[in-house]
C-alpha cells in the first residue's frame, strides 16, 4: 500500500472516531485510575497497538466448500484471538486498492503479532497478506470485546 493510500485510510479513521457523539465531551468523565492502570493507559489515555492491514495476497481462492471452510477458519481465528484479549478490533475493508480488511492487536510486540496473524487460515492459504504498523490510540479500544455482543440483536 503506498504512503497516500495509508494517508486516506487513517485520515478516514479519524473521522470515524471524531465523529462520535459531541454528548460524551459535555461531563468530563471521572478518571478510572485503576481502569488506566489495568489497560495500559499513558496520561492522555492512550497505549500502543499494532495496526494490521489485510490486503489481496498472491493466491485467490475460488468460490466453494475449500474457500468456504477457510473463511469460516478466519472467523474462528478472530474470536480465539479476541477471547485472548489479543484481538480488540476487526472489520472487513471495501476491497478498494486490493484492502480488505482491519485488525487492532493490543500489543506492541511486532513478534508476537505477525505469530498471531499468520495463524489464520486466509493468510495461510495466500488469500490474504498482512501489513502490520505501530499504533497508538485509545486504550478503550479494550472494551470492544466486552461491550460488542451486548449490542448484538437476539435471533428470534
Amino acid at each position: 500500500m503506498n504512503t497516500v493510500g495509508f494517508a486516506k485510510l487513517a485520515a478516514c479513521l479519524l473521522a470515524l472516531l471524531s465523529a462520535l457523539p459531541s454528548h460524551a465531551q459535555e461531563t468530563p468523565a471521572a478518571y478510572d485510575a485503576a481502569k488506566a492502570q489495568a489497560w495500559g493507559a499513558s496520561d492522555q489515555g492512550l497505549r500502543s497497538y499494532v495496526f494490521v492491514l489485510l490486503k489481496t495476497g498472491p493466491k485467490p481462492m475460488a468460490a466453494g466448500p475449500a474457500r468456504d471452510e477457510m473463511f469460516k477458519g478466519h472467523f474462528a481465528n478472530m474470536t480465539r484471538l479476541a477471547k485472548e484479549g489479543l484481538l480488540v478490533y476487526a472489520g472487513p475493508l471495501d476491497g478498494k486498492e486490493g484492502l480488505r480488511g482491519l485488525f487492532i492487536l493490543a500489543t506492541s510486540d511486532m513478534d508476537a503479532a505477525r505469530k498471531a496473524v499468520d495463524t489464520d487460515p486466509v493468510i495461510v492459504n495466500g488469500e490474504m497478506v498482512a501489513d502490520l504498523h505501530r499504533h497508538m490510540g485509545s486504550a478503550a479500544l479494550l472494551a470492544v470485546n466486552e461491550w460488542h455482543p451486548r449490542l448484538v440483536k437476539p435471533k428470534p
